[in-house]
Formats: C-alpha cells, sequence, structure tokens
C-alpha cells in the first residue's frame, strides 16, 4: 500500500449525497466518499449492502434519484456510461466481457478502438498491455479456452488497455487460487505505481482487500458504514459487528 503522503488529496471521483431508488426501496442512500490519484479503494459490505448499484451509478449504467456524482470536477450526474468512459473511467463486469471465440490479442485490441488512432499504435498498446499482465504467451490463443484466472486478466487487460485514470474492478477475484489472486494484487499495484491510474475495488476477498487497499469504504444497508485505511476498518467495532466479524486474518 502507498503513504497517505503518496496521494493527492485532490479527489479524482466524488459522490455527494447519491441515492438510488427502485420503486419503494432505497438500494442506496445519501453515500458520500472519494477516490483520490493513484489510490486504489475497497468497496466492501455484505450482500444487498448495495455495492453493486453504487458501482453501476457512478460508472453511468445507472441514474441517480439524487445526489451528484464528479469526475476530476466535473459534473457527470446522470450522464451515461459512454460518456463517462470519455472522462477516463472504465469498469470490468462481474462475469468477464472477453469475447470466448477471439484470441486474447483480438479482445485485448477491443479496448484500445477508442483514443488510439491507427492499427499499428493499438496493437502495440495490446502487446504491452498483455506483458504488463503477464499474457504475451497467449495472445494467440482463443480466450474461451483459457482457465478461468486468465479469463480474468484478460477481461481486465481490455479495460486496462484504454489507459483509464479509475479502473473499476468488480469481484476480479473470484473463483481465483492463492496464487492467482497475489499476482493479481501485484498487477494492481503496478497499475496504480507505474501508470498513475487509480483502481475502485469492490471485493470478498477481504485477506486480499486489506492488503492491497490504500483505503476502503464499508456499506451497510446502502448506507456509508464507515471509511478509513485497512487498519482503521480492521478495528472498527461497527464493521466488525455489521461484516466483518472473523472473515480476515489478523
Amino acid at each position: 500500500m502507498q503513504t497517505e503522503s503518496q496521494n493527492s488529496t485532490e479527489p479524482l471521483l466524488k459522490t455527494s449525497g447519491l441515492t438510488r431508488r427502485f420503486g419503494g426501496l432505497i438500494a442506496v442512500n445519501d453515500v458520500d466518499f472519494e477516490i483520490r490519484p493513484r489510490e486504489i479503494l475497497g468497496l466492501i459490505g455484505p450482500n444487498g449492502a448495495g455495492k453493486s448499484t453504487t458501482f453501476n451509478l457512478i460508472s453511468g449504467f445507472y441514474k441517480p434519484s439524487s445526489g451528484s456524482l464528479k469526475i476530476l470536477g466535473s459534473d457527470c450526474t446522470g450522464r451515461s456510461s459512454m460518456v463517462i468512459s470519455r472522462m477516463g473511467l472504465v469498469r470490468t463486469f462481474q462475469h468477464g466481457s472477453l469475447m470466448p471465440s477471439m484470441t486474447v490479442h483480438e479482445n485485448i485490441l477491443l479496448g484500445t478502438l477508442h483514443g488510439i488512432r491507427g492499427h499499428a499504435a493499438r496493437r502495440k498498446r495490446a502487446e504491452e498491455t498483455a506483458e504488463m499482465l503477464g499474457l504475451t504467451s497467449y495472445l494467440a490463443e482463443s480466450a474461451g479456452t483459457l482457465p478461468h484466472g486468465i479469463q480474468r486478466l484478460v477481461s481486465i487487460g481490455i479495460a486496462f488497455a484504454a489507459r483509464p485514470r479509475l479502473l473499476c474492478l468488480d469481484e476480479p477475484l473470484t473463483g481465483l487460487n492463492q496464487t492467482e489472486v497475489t499476482d493479481t494484487l501485484s498487477m494492481l499495484e503496478r497499475i496504480r505505481d507505474d501508470f498513475g491510474c487509480s483502481v475502485l475495488l469492490v471485493e470478498h476477498n477481504m485477506k486480499a482487500v486489506m492488503q492491497v487497499c490504500d483505503r476502503i469504504v464499508v456499506l451497510h444497508h446502502g448506507e456509508v458504514l464507515a471509511t478509513g485505511t485497512p487498519t482503521e476498518i480492521r478495528s472498527d467495532q461497527n464493521v466488525i459487528n455489521a461484516y466483518l466479524g472473523h472473515r480476515h486474518g489478523n
């Protein structure tokens, strides 16, 4: 993890009073948090806490019922996912976004279609991305034939090929073995440290979250229960009672 002094205090993304209702159900209520440049922020909470709804709100797949969303100081409240992606926020999906019949190279090329002109430049970007993720040896293989852990990395590669300012990952560690988890966490740290890209990590693997995140936001019943460093969150009695319990090691 980075030290606090390594992070700028100027937020990359900021929500204020973010609320989403589905009929009479309030899925997310008055949520305030921010993501800073060069930061890995964890978003955690029990099932039904509002994580997926919050994720969809900030990435433009849902429109808020009230509240605001700012990216780089610009009001993006209610903007489409396409507009928000052009602002530099790119997301992955829990069940992946790769094209199984296409090669790994072709999949990663999909992430270069916006903002990079010329096939040669896009090809170079895809190859650089594959090298960073340890996928070079798989470039010519069909994505659908690869092990689950490699497919997860390809999905991240598609998103990161666009070189976003903020990479939003929805449970990227699901189904991975410990070696794959360790490799993925190292890759997220390289994305932050070498490319200056912030990461929003929605994840249930608490050991991994505590290890890699600079700060953590805890949601409970659609509201922010706590925000702080892993050390602060680990020792917060309200968080322990509501969610952590014995989910993570000391």
